[in-house]
Order: C-alpha cells, then structure tokens, then sequence
C-alpha cells in the first residue's frame, strides 16, 4: 500500500520545502525520488471492486487517462504550491488553457478578455469558439473601465495573462477580479511568466489559474505540460468530467519530470530574475536599444502595480533594437550564447522575435495594437553568468 508523504498542515511549510516534498506519495519499498507509474490501466481484485471503483464508490485510480499515481503527485504539489484547492495536469499549457475554457463554456455565451494574451490563446477565441457561437471582447487590459464597460448579460468568463506576452504589461488582477464576480462571471488567469513564486492570482481573486508547465516548471527544455488549477467544486461540477471524455491529458513520464523540475524551480527563478533585473538595467544605458521594459524598473508605466501584485520582476526582458526587423535579426544572428528559440523559462537564454514567430499570423495594425513593434525581441534569460549574457549582447548590438 502507498502512503502519502503530504504534510499534515503544508501551511505551515515554506515554498521552497513543498517543492521538494509537497504531494510525494511512496510504494511499499520506500524509494526517494517518486515512482514512475508508466501504466495505461490499473487492476482489480474483483468484477464487484471494478464496479465500485468506476461508481467512484471506492476511491483510487481506473485509466491513466483519468488519473495516474505520478500524475497525482505533480498535481497536489502545484496545489499546495499555488495554495488552490485542486490541480488537474494537461498535456501542454495550450491544453490547459483550452480545457480551462471549454469546460465551462456553452453555445451563446460571452467572454471578455484582455486584449495581449500569446498568439494560441487569441486564436482560440477569435477562431475556434466562434465556431460554436461563443464569442469575445477584447480590451485594453489596463482599462479597468473597458473591462466593465465590455460586459454583457451572457457574459460567463473573463480571461487575461499578466505579465503579457511579449510586452510585459500588467493587468489590476484583484480589480480585474472583482469586476468578474460582479457581472456573475469567473476570472481565469494565465500565470505562465510570473510563475507561481512571484504571483498567486488566487489571492488575488482568480478562480483559475493555468500555467504551461513546458516552461518555468520543467525549465530545461525536455517535456511538454500544462497544470489547470481551481476549487474542488469547480474540477468536479466542470473539468474533472471534461478532461475524461475529451483526453487532453499529460503523460506520467512528462508528469515525472515536471515533478523533478520543481524541486529546482525555486533557484532557478531566484538566479533567472536576479540576472534579467541586472540585463534590463545594463540594456537602457546602450545606444541601439531604443526602449527596455522591464516590470520592476521604475520606467515601467505600471511598475507600482507590478510591485503591489508580484513578488519579483521576472525572467524575461522585452526590448527594442533600432532599424526594425532587419536591426533585430541582425541582433539575433550575431548572438553567440544566447540561442533564437520561441521557448521560455529554460536554463538556457532564449531570444525570440515575436513578431514573425509567436505573434506572426496578426496583421501589422493588430500587433501595433498590442505594442509589437518589428524592432521588439523577447528574451528569456536563463542561468548562464550574467557577465558573460551581458558581453554577448553588447557584441551583437555593435553588428546591428
């Protein structure tokens, strides 16, 4: 028989330590890192057990599909993690993100969401779910008065990313929240860039958070994941039932991994952020970067509210190189260290140009609209020496 190695009040445990012990689960030999359970099915003493188990009557798992041990485990240590009180684990953040929505939505129903979200996410609402007579208004995210002024009677879901993709800008969550939950509608949040160190929208009023786990979870580049995290009753009356029949679920191997990725995400986020505040810095004082934006320096338009809501500036860094697209591509081919990627959150330094990789199927007005110019890279700093990241960019902007 199993037994759980959750502690008996996690409240009282730092985060650091619930990511090295948070959800651990032993088989009777006791091992220390968590078993991998690479199963599809389970098996039952009896034709009445298997009955009972699929009646929900005895609890315990039936598919892989459904519920996995490995699985399980990563999903209590994101709960307790992000202080919710369920977390159910995705194939990919994009699968979190559809499963978050669809799970909830019907045909005629209205959602408002903020206007800078990652190129899949404006996809699936002003592509796919107009397709089943779901539509969306987008607002400036800042715009408290656009958010209340975009409701509607069938208005059910508001959906933002704060900070966004790829500018960086920030989004009032606890204001943004309570507009929600007057208008009788839910607020899911995208925390994918903050990570669940920096920022708990929870606290802030979100009923639901999604991450790609693909990123700063599993941070080295390995495998794909996502995490939607919410109430019990919400996984039960909506998602639990959603994610069993349509199948969007995460792998145990890759639920392994992101179980090992956690134990160092604390460091590593510590030692990403300390080096992106030092980048930003340095990046505002050279000639051929004409803007920086960084949610921590005290030249962002809404480094008080960054500083109200979150813990830490980040890991990423927006900035604009001179002379367009040609100047940044320049700027990226002479990169040395720093590797072109459309990733983020890994152990290595990526460089991405939104513009013609993430963002690229918009039309130059809208990507204007969302503050991509063709000059604006992304990079998401990784744990090499900040020195030797600061040398490498400094010799690449003199080929610009």
């Amino acid at each position: 028989m199993a037994h759980s190695f959750i502690p008996a009040d996690p409240a009282t445990l730092h985060p650091d330590s619930l990511l090295v012990h948070g959800g651990t689960t032993r088989s009777p030999y006791g091992e220390t890192a968590e078993a991998l359970y690479l199963t599809q099915g389970f098996v039952y003493d009896s034709a009445e057990a298997c009955e009972a188990r699929f009646k929900g009557e005895d609890p315990g798992f039936v598919y892989s599909r459904y519920g996995n041990p490995t699985t399980a485990m990563f999903e209590t240590r994101m709960a307790l993690l992000e202080g919710a009180e369920a977390a159910r684990a995705t194939a990919s953040g994009m699968a979190a993100v559809q499963s978050a929505l669809l799970c909830q939505l019907r045909a005629g129903d209205h959602i408002v969401a903020g206007r800078a979200l990652f190129g899949s996410c404006r996809w699936i609402l002003e592509d796919f779910l107009p397709r089943f007579n779901v539509t969306t208004t987008l607002v400036d995210g800042a715009d408290l008065d656009a958010w209340r002024a975009a409701v509607q009677p069938n208005t059910k879901l508001f959906f933002l990313e704060s900070p966004t993709n790829p500018t960086l800008d920030l989004v009032d969550i606890a204001a943004v929240a309570e507009i929600a939950h007057a208008a009788g509608a839910r607020l899911v949040v995208d925390n994918v860039f903050a990570t669940p160190l920096l920022q708990k929208p929870m606290q802030l009023g979100a009923d639901i958070v999604v991450y790609s786990a693909t990123k700063h979870i599993d941070g080295q580049g390995r495998c794909l994941g996502g995490v939607v995290l919410a109430s019990e009753k919400f996984v039960t009356d909506h998602l639990q039932t959603y994610l069993r029949q349509t199948g969007p679920s995460i792998s145990p191997f890759n639920a392994w991994v992101m179980l090992k990725g956690l134990e160092t995400l604390s460091l590593r986020v510590e030692r990403q952020q300390q080096s992106a505040a030092r980048l930003a810095d340095t990046l505002a004082d050279f000639a051929k970067v004409e803007k920086v934006v960084y949610p921590f320096r005290p030249d962002h338009p809404q480094v008080e509210l960054a500083r109200r809501q979150m813990k830490g500036g980040g890991t990423l860094v927006t900035f604009v190189v001179e002379g367009g697209k040609a100047g940044a591509f320049r700027f990226a081919n002479a990169l040395r260290l720093i590797r072109i990627s459309n990733n983020l959150g890994d152990a290595k330094s990526l460089l991405t140009h939104p513009a013609t990789t993430t963002h690229q199927r918009f039309t130059p007005e809208a990507r204007a609209e969302m503050g991509i110019s063709d000059g604006l890279v992304r990079l998401s700093v990784g744990l090499e020496d900040a020195g030797d990241l600061l040398a490498d960019i400094e010799q690449a902007l003199a080929k610009v």
